[in-house]
């Protein structure tokens, strides 16, 4: 919403870098953030910068040039990616899917939802999991999984199959657990775990939206004021 090219790099610097480091995450989330984003960086940097059309050049190589535009895009665009993705990782180093849904059941979040925004959280370190104990049991039985390109390509499908199998068996036993539990029974539901709420989490919490919504009227006087 904050216009700039360095908005969100400063935001991630004063906000996301602190929070980090109170959290005791800083090292987990700077090597997961360089993995997803400086390849997504480097080819926004490489597409835009040299084949934005039009443009002012500040570098010419060969037949091509850099673009002055396309590498303010590039900027800002990874900016806002950093940003994005460094926000969503940290929340998932510091929060625990259980407790997060216990809590939102408890302020009256639709259990439904609820359940979706866990799972969808937790969906990609369980195919992790899952995946590794896979391959170690394909090992274990005698399959090459390294060496050339077409022994590697060979061992996809022992992995595939019984990843999709396995991660198919899993759904049908969570959705057999959660019934077990009153999932889809109407009213109110109750918990062995309660989540405590200070008065200084409810006070941020609408600071925080009071703010994104400002945020969202600063940029949209900002836009048409010029």
């Amino acid at each position: 919403m904050l216009p700039g090219i360095w908005t969100s790099y400063a935001l991630f610097l004063a906000v996301l870098i602190p929070l980090a480091a109170v959290g005791q995450v800083f090292g987990s989330l700077i090597r997961i953030i360089w993995k997803v984003v400086l390849p997504f960086a480097v080819s926004v940097f490489l597409i835009q910068g040299f084949l934005w059309t039009g443009g002012t050049p500040i570098l010419h190589l060969g037949p091509i040039s850099l673009k002055q535009e396309g590498l303010e895009f590039a900027l800002t665009s990874s900016g806002r990616i950093l940003i994005v993705v460094g926000t969503f990782i940290w929340f998932t180093l510091t929060t625990r899917p259980d407790t997060l849904m216990t809590s939102l059941a408890q302020r009256g979040f639709p259990a439904k939802l609820a359940y979706t925004i866990v799972a969808t959280i937790q969906i990609v370190p369980r195919f992790q999991a899952r995946a590794a104990a896979i391959l170690d049991a394909q090992r274990a039985r005698g399959l090459e999984t390294e060496g050339s390109f077409r022994k590697r390509v060979k061992a996809i499908v022992p992995l595939v199959v019984p990843l999709i199998l396995s991660s198919l068996v899993d759904v049908e036993e969570r959705a057999l657990a959660i019934e077990a539990r009153g999932f889809s029974h109407p009213g109110v539901k109750t918990s062995l775990v309660e989540i405590p709420e200070a008065g200084w989490e409810k006070f941020a919490r609408w600071t925080l939206l009071l703010a994104a919504a400002a945020m969202i009227g600063f940029r949209v006087w900002f836009e048409f004021s010029r």
